[in-house]
């Protein structure tokens, strides 16, 4: 398997998620809703496992890999807040969003090799980086919330309900952070001999969790501050970003982050 094969695996995922999302918008069976969703994204898995058989390594390396993690699960954070809380509209947000990552990997190709530095063969690299990409499909899931609330929905206050989504989104999400800094910190004791070293990663990642805890507490204290804690809970995705890719385009990380991405 080759990287040329992807758009035909990504369209067809596509197209299945795109029933999914059609079929939950217009409550039709929950049945083809799942079915679809479900089809789709053991077709986009199989290329995932078929490229990790093909380079010998997990597809993690590049930012283009992490992006094919991240459009994967995205869906699959769709399928399950869809499941938990019935929302309609999440199935659709889920798919455009995903369409986003993979048409820059389409536009966008990136080299792939079976190349893997020492440090990335630690058996903690997979587990760190799988359950990082599916936090940030969670935390994903929770922003685009928050601005459907703050911006979009015609009746200016949020309900209780709607809150509880994105407080269920966070918890979620912020656990499956945690755990992942966990793994890191293993890993990183594995392949450079210290749990953390405050690289310029680490501290956008450290950052990045206190600002979803502040989001936390807040709702905890100011249970009534709807649109307080929306805008919290933005500022915190931004920060995710930076923690995510952004940081590969400080002057202060450039050739002292042993975490930033080849950008050629």
């Amino acid at each position: 398997m080759t990287w040329d094969q992807f758009p035909i695996f990504a369209v067809i995922a596509l197209c299945f998620w795109g029933a999914g999302a059609i079929s939950a918008w217009k409550g039709r069976h929950p049945g083809l809703t799942f079915g679809c969703t479900i089809t789709g994204l053991l077709v986009f898995f199989a290329f995932i496992v078929s490229m990790w058989i093909s380079l010998e390594r997990p597809p993690m390396r590049t930012m283009g890999e992490t992006r094919l993690w991240y459009s994967f699960f995205l869906p699959l954070a769709g399928i399950i807040t869809y499941a938990r809380w019935k929302y309609k509209w999440i199935l659709t947000f889920s798919t455009v969003l995903s369409i986003v990552f993979i048409c820059i990997n389409i536009f966008k190709p990136e080299i792939h090799n079976k190349t893997l530095m020492p440090a990335l063969q630690s058996p903690w690299f997979a587990p760190h980086v799988i359950v990082y990409m599916f936090a940030y499909a969670m935390l994903g899931a929770a922003a685009i919330m928050a601005i459907y609330l703050l911006w979009f929905k015609k009746e200016k206050k949020a309900t209780q309900q709607e809150m509880d989504l994105c407080d269920n989104l966070v918890y979620v999400g912020l656990s499956f952070m945690t755990l992942g800094m966990l793994f890191g910190a293993v890993w990183a004791k594995e392949a450079w001999g210290h749990y953390w070293s405050w690289d310029p990663k680490e501290t956008w990642a450290a950052t990045t969790w206190v600002s979803y805890l502040v989001y936390i507490h807040f709702r905890l204290h100011r249970n009534r501050k709807h649109r307080m804690a929306l805008s919290i809970l933005l500022v915190s995705f931004v920060l995710l970003q930076m923690c995510w890719y952004g940081i590969n385009y400080l002057p202060s990380a450039q050739g002292v982050s042993v975490h930033t991405y080849n950008l050629d």
